[in-house]
């Protein structure tokens, strides 16, 4: 069904993906700050993802913090089994790790019942569930010495989400486990961990990834708000560029996705279907939930970068704007390519992609899978699912008989 939403419900997170679309000031960022510092962790007691959608549901779930080289201090949920214990038994359970995409947190994995949510489908399938929840977010809001009020905090793009968030987070589930790990990524988390793999980073603790609505390229992503809102506000992130937090729950946002939907050519109140695609098998009460709780900041630099790769058409680090800002950071004029045909043809990828999904085009899925053509055949399962678009993935009350339970043979067979 398509869901109509109030542009209050749902017009901050329509806001962010407008802005992929949009043409962004290069240089309105200085050079990454690195406190080099070693993985930690501690159970936490204070509330977090577990108290207020795991064990609410009869599931046991523990609180960690894993500390990145760079200093941020990330908040990991456990499902370490089962409602009714799951299946096979304590250090037999293999461990998968659940990433989330843009504007979001781990609360994206439980919000349907726990028939139809991942994380609760394969803690019942007898795995180890970790669910880990990106810098910025309201559970990994912390750093060894930055503050979040502070621009500096928020200097980052996904370059440093693949560089340090995704490395330190495997690295702790794989000493906690002490064993090799699944990884599922949505949306963004594919993009990460698709630039960590071709960079040999993470998959020598990892035993395969299952890649949701896979977006490692953009250039078709062309949603009609999105496609307006490149017409009409080209050089309008000229007016955030001074926000290093991008909150879209924040006024400066706010007044700019108001002067966006004023424009009558644009459909505020089915956003949902104007950002995603049509979503086929979402569940009103699903969408009430996660909208309770969505959507979450991030830094306007990771927004400008996801432009970058919108608007360029090729996966690469961060530009600087200039060959001579580009020069300081890379060596280079011009910012490193991120080379997918690098990632082992022998690692096992699983990879679901919809036909109705506007961000994850399915020309731009075709691209990934031709940097993968050489991929061992065996090592590869491609799935295509006609009706789905990129929301159905996570929250589509289908997408444990269609996507999942594939997902969950292709993790058997490893």
């Amino acid at each position: 069904m398509i869901l109509v939403l109030s542009k209050l419900n749902f017009s901050s997170l329509a806001l962010a993906v407008t802005l992929l679309a949009l043409g962004a000031p290069h240089g309105a960022f200085g050079s990454s700050r690195g406190v080099v510092s070693a993985i930690s962790s501690a159970p936490q007691t204070t509330d977090g993802l577990c108290a207020l959608s795991v064990t609410v549901q009869g599931y046991k779930c523990q609180e960690f913090e894993v500390r990145t080289k760079d200093g941020y201090i990330l908040s990991v949920q456990r499902i370490p089994e089962g409602r009714g214990g799951g299946s096979g038994g304590g250090a037999a359970k293999q461990p998968v790790l659940l990433q989330h995409g843009v504007l979001v947190d781990g609360m994206s994995w439980v919000v349907n019942s726990p028939s139809e949510s991942l994380a609760f489908v394969l803690a019942d399938n007898g795995f180890d569930v970790w669910i880990a929840n990106a810098r910025g977010t309201r559970f990994s809001s912390k750093h060894s010495s930055l503050d979040p009020t502070r621009p500096e905090y928020w200097n980052w793009s996904w370059d440093e989400l693949a560089a340090y968030d995704l490395p330190a987070t495997v690295d702790f589930v794989h000493g906690q486990t002490g064993q090799k790990l699944h990884y599922v990524g949505h949306s963004m988390g594919t993009l990460v961990a698709l630039a960590s793999f071709s960079q040999n980073k993470v998959v020598d603790k990892l035993r395969s990834a299952a890649l949701l609505s896979p977006v490692a390229y953009l250039s078709h992503m062309a949603t009609l708000l999105g496609m307006l809102a490149a017409k009409a506000f080209v050089g309008e992130m000229t007016t955030l560029a001074g926000i290093a937090e991008f909150n879209p729950k924040g006024r400066d946002v706010a007044e700019f996705l108001k002067a966006l939907c004023s424009d009558p050519a644009v459909d505020c109140y089915d956003l949902i279907t104007a950002i995603t695609g049509k979503n086929c098998c979402l569940n009103a009460s699903t969408v009430g939930f996660f909208l309770k709780n969505e959507p979450q900041p991030t830094a306007t630099k990771n927004m400008v970068h996801l432009a970058q790769t919108v608007r360029d058409g090729v996966l690469s680090k961060y530009d600087y704007g200039t060959p001579h800002f580009n020069m300081a950071h890379y060596g280079q004029p011009r910012p490193p390519v991120y080379n997918l045909t690098a990632i082992p043809n022998d690692f096992p990828i699983f990879l679901s992609y919809g036909g109705q999904d506007a961000l994850a085009d399915p020309h731009d899925v075709g691209t990934l899978l031709d940097d993968l053509k050489l991929h061992n055949l065996d090592k590869l399962t491609v799935q295509f699912v006609k009706d789905f678009a990129h929301a159905d993935f996570i929250m589509g009350i289908t997408a444990k008989d269609i996507v999942y339970n594939a997902m969950l043979a292709f993790f058997k067979r490893q």
